[in-house]
């Protein structure tokens, strides 16, 4: 972002100049030389190193730990869950620093930098031949990483769909369009991971296996930097900062809980919209004594707009808290999946097997399948029904990718009951390291289902968390979105223990037993696939209330 300082000293705007944004100097910017796809690509495809390098670590991981680092199958489930938490979650200190100090675009450089730090530093872990000082550094180089993805993740989303203005009406469908096909571009990157770099820890060096992450990381940096120039920068006025306005609403709906809120009504009314439980449960936590201007208490103001501004954060509280089932259940597809299909047949030919976690690629594959059918085909047929730019609204595509997501989860639980009963016919039971006789392909559907589930849900709220907040505070919005994958890793890890302590005492097999095969996967898919149903019912009684912010693509 620039000071607005250097924007009034500009001359007078153009006719195609965008509002509210400069060039690299300080100058208004022509829609004709700037943003739109060019600046969107050269954002792609620093996002795509980035999803190569994280998901190069992360797919693999809990591979690492249960074998060069000898954790137990739980212990690791839970060590990756809570590392993505962090990764998740860090994403809203980032935000908070770009959109209050630094701006995106200095903020993408500061953490990409970090990021390249914390991935050599774990290669260097990898190569150290000290197992305790090799635990210390490479978990140290993990939550490096994770902190550089925590400011970067966020900014370099926002930052491209910046790169469109909303206002325009053909640059508004591009920016819908851009959710899209950023996630075919980051899919696409995965997919290269799951099947080239899980391939080579595996088979030849966790070394080599960290150290292209690192390089790639470098080279995604550097094209970023090559579209400086062409990049749209918003710009950051003199006025307080969102998160002080925001926050003044708050402090003075505090002190102010005896009078019913007559100016949020007012607000209602002017909109045509009728009271909604949300909007009631905001009166009723803030009770402020509006005046016709806003919001008073002892000479501080807040205006119909901050309050309004409040508002929109309230609003987004019960999406963001039904959204965390289908959290849970995405936290499970790079840890439990990826044992699972280490126990089956996952030959193609003789003497080479696909490593496990190479099946993440067909979520993937799926994307990248179904995206441009979704955006090419679907959004065209559905805008001709309903009238919408983006064909359905965005609760609508977040509410069926989480019955996919169910979906899934029972096709799971199907799949392992059948994999144990294999083991079971064959004499494995207590053979943990012997091939169980059943085809790896097996997995194939509920990973595809899972792909499915992404296009809908996953790009879904990434666009929800960008277009239902402040302007100011759209890094901060994308964060959120993150927040909930975070969140809800850490209630999978905690879900996770807590099986494991109920069913694991007094000698007995756990539900995840390090012998997969005397273990009980398949009753924690169908408690997975019961919460995400009973997540996807609470989704959707929030959403009957919800209100979208003005202007926005519902």
């Amino acid at each position: 972002m620039v000071n607005s300082n250097l924007y009034a000293a500009q001359t007078p705007l153009l006719d195609d100049t965008v509002d509210a944004c400069l060039d690299y100097k300080g100058r208004p910017v022509r829609r004709s030389n700037s943003g739109g796809w060019r600046s969107a690509s050269f954002i792609i495809a620093v996002e795509i190193a980035e999803r190569f390098a994280y998901y190069g670590i992360s797919s693999n991981l809990i591979t690492y730990l249960t074998g060069p680092l000898g954790q137990s199958t739980a212990a690791a489930a839970a060590q990756v869950n809570a590392w993505s938490g962090a990764a998740s979650l860090l994403p809203l200190l980032g935000a908070f620093v770009a959109d209050s100090f630094l701006g995106r675009f200095r903020t993408i450089i500061i953490a990409s930098l970090l990021y390249v730090l914390g991935l050599g530093l774990l290669t260097l872990s990898a190569a150290l031949p000290s197992h305790r000082f090799q635990s210390i550094l490479f978990f140290f180089s993990l939550y490096l990483v994770a902190f550089g993805q925590g400011g970067h993740k966020p900014c370099v989303q926002a930052f491209g769909a910046d790169q469109f203005d909303g206002q325009a009406k053909e640059e508004c469908k591009a920016q819908s369009s851009f959710f899209n096909w950023w996630y075919f571009g980051i899919s696409a990157g995965t997919f290269v991971t799951f099947w080239v770099l899980t391939y080579i820890q595996d088979n030849l060096s966790w070394v080599l296996g960290f150290g292209i992450p690192a390089f790639l990381m470098v080279v995604g940096l550097l094209v970023f930097l090559l579209g400086t120039t062409t990049y749209r920068y918003s710009i950051r006025g003199d006025e307080e900062s969102p998160f002080v306005r925001i926050g003044r609403v708050f402090v003075l709906a505090v002190n102010n809980r005896t009078t019913v809120s007559s100016a949020i009504a007012a607000d209602e009314e002017a909109r045509g919209t009728l009271p909604t439980e949300s909007s009631k449960q905001f009166k009723f936590l803030i009770k402020p004594l509006l005046a016709p201007d806003g919001l008073k208490e002892q000479g501080k103001v807040c205006s119909i707009g901050e309050v309004e501004e409040a508002k929109t954060v309230i609003r987004l509280a019960p999406i963001w808290a039904a959204s965390l089932f289908y959290a849970i259940f995405c936290a499970q597809t790079t840890t439990f999946f990826t044992k699972q299909g280490a126990t089956m047949d996952r030959s193609i030919t003789t003497g080479f097997q696909i490593p496990a976690a190479s099946l993440l690629s067909f979520i993937s594959l799926t994307v990248m399948i179904f995206i441009p059918i979704y955006d090419r085909i679907f959004v065209p047929l559905a805008r001709s029904l309903t009238g919408k730019p983006a064909g359905i609204t965005m609760l609508q595509r977040i509410g069926t990718g989480m019955l996919l997501s169910a979906l899934s989860m029972l096709t799971a639980a199907l799949v392992e009951m059948r994999r144990l009963k294999t083991a079971q016919e064959c004499g494995l039971v207590d053979k943990p390291n012997v091939t169980v006789p059943m085809s790896v392909w097996w997995l194939v559907p509920q990973y595809i289902l899972s792909g499915l589930s992404d296009v809908f849900a996953m790009v879904g709220l990434q666009e929800f968390f960008y277009h239902q907040v402040p302007k100011e505070l759209r890094s901060v919005g994308l964060a959120l979105y993150l927040s909930i994958f975070g969140v809800g890793s850490y209630l999978s890890s905690f879900l996770i223990s807590a099986i494991e302590n109920i069913t694991g005492g007094d000698g007995r097999d756990s539900w995840f037993a390090n012998n997969l095969n005397r273990a009980h996967l398949d009753y924690f898919y169908w408690l997975l696939a019961a919460l995400s149903a009973n997540g996807l019912v609470i989704f959707l009684c929030c959403t009957r209330s919800y209100i979208y912010a003005r202007g926005s693509t519902s």
